[in-house]
């Protein structure tokens, strides 16, 4: 006996298919994250990025940790790291803005580092 699955039936499957999906790699929106102030080291783990969004002062060198038991990357725009399972990459944000990277090898590991200007030094205070 053959059974027919109504096209309603399988959108739904589908979109919760991709719902997990998104879920396990880290799911939530990056815009939608509240950014680690002054975090400087991710965590590279299997299939996330910990914290997912940090916000980093200009010149500030980001460390990534890889920590996962699976081989992982982190790729920006004009930046990247070799595929690695344990050690650090690093990287030094000079200018402000949002950089986006993820993982090449595993679709859904994003992540974004924000970059602001460092406050002016003035020096000591004038008496």
């Amino acid at each position: 006996m053959r059974m027919l699955v109504s096209p309603r039936i399988m959108a739904v499957v589908g979109a919760l298919a991709v719902g997990a999906v998104a879920v396990a790699c880290g799911g939530a929106s990056l815009d939608t994250i509240e950014p680690a102030v002054g975090v400087a080291e991710v965590r590279v783990l299997d299939n996330r990025f910990e914290p997912r969004v940090i916000e980093v002062e200009a010149g500030v060198e980001v460390t990534w940790d890889f920590a996962g038991r699976r081989d992982h990357n982190v790729v920006g725009g004009g930046w990247g790291s070799d595929v690695m399972r344990e050690g650090t990459f690093s990287h030094t944000f000079e200018a402000a803005g949002t950089h986006n990277y993820l993982c090449t090898l595993h679709g859904g590991m994003s992540a974004r580092v924000l970059v602001v200007e460092a406050p002016l030094s003035h020096g000591p205070p004038r008496r």
